[in-house]
This record gives structure tokens, sequence and C-alpha cells, in this order.
């Protein structure tokens, strides 16, 4: 089943953060672990995953690097203390849009 992108609009934030505060990753790399760790349902595109990690570099949330590791030079991103403080908000308000959201339309609704 296809995720709606709208839906996906709202999430990808706290996904690339999450995905960052594990370990530094190039943006290749981040696209396959999203992949994997979705069983496919989540996949990133070249054309959105870049726009949100140069917004997320612009406000301080993450910093790229270059390193070469196996001879091939690749451009890695590193979650910061302040895209920690944010992922930890992202989490919060995460927590309260799930809880709200299965109230209405989970078990214990009509």
């Amino acid at each position: 089943m296809k995720i709606n992108k709208e839906l996906m609009k709202g999430s990808t934030v706290i996904l690339i953060l999450t995905l960052l505060n594990r370990k530094d990753m190039y943006g290749y790399e981040m696209t396959k672990e999203m992949e994997t760790h979705t069983d496919g349902v989540f996949t990133l595109k070249e054309g959105t995953l870049y726009p949100i990690l140069h917004t997320l570099e612009s406000e301080k949330y993450v910093e790229a690097y270059w390193d070469e590791k196996e001879g091939r030079k690749r451009k890695y991103y590193r979650i910061t203390k302040s895209g920690k403080a944010e992922l930890g908000l992202k989490k919060e308000e995460w927590q309260l849009f799930r809880s709200t959201v299965e109230r209405v339309i989970g078990e214990g609704g009509v």
C-alpha cells in the first residue's frame, strides 16, 4: 500500500533527524536506511531529501562534512546539539498527534 504524499510530508523531518541521531550518513545511505526500516513503505527521492537536508542545515539542526571511505568522497550529515533538541520536540509533538488521532479512529472510538 502506498502512503499519501501529504502524510509523508509532515513526517520527513522527524524521520531524517532520527536516522542521523543513530549515526552520520550520506544522502543515498539515508534513502536506503529509510526503505529498509520501513520495508519499502517509505521512500525518499533525492528531490525530496536534499532540500530538507539543506533546510535542516540552514536551521543548524544538521551539519555537513566531506569524508572519504573506500576511495569514495561523500558528503555526510550529522545531527547537531540543537538538532537533537528539535528531535526531542518533534517526538513529543508526534506522540500527541498520534494519540489524538488514535482516540478518534482507534479501537476505543465509535
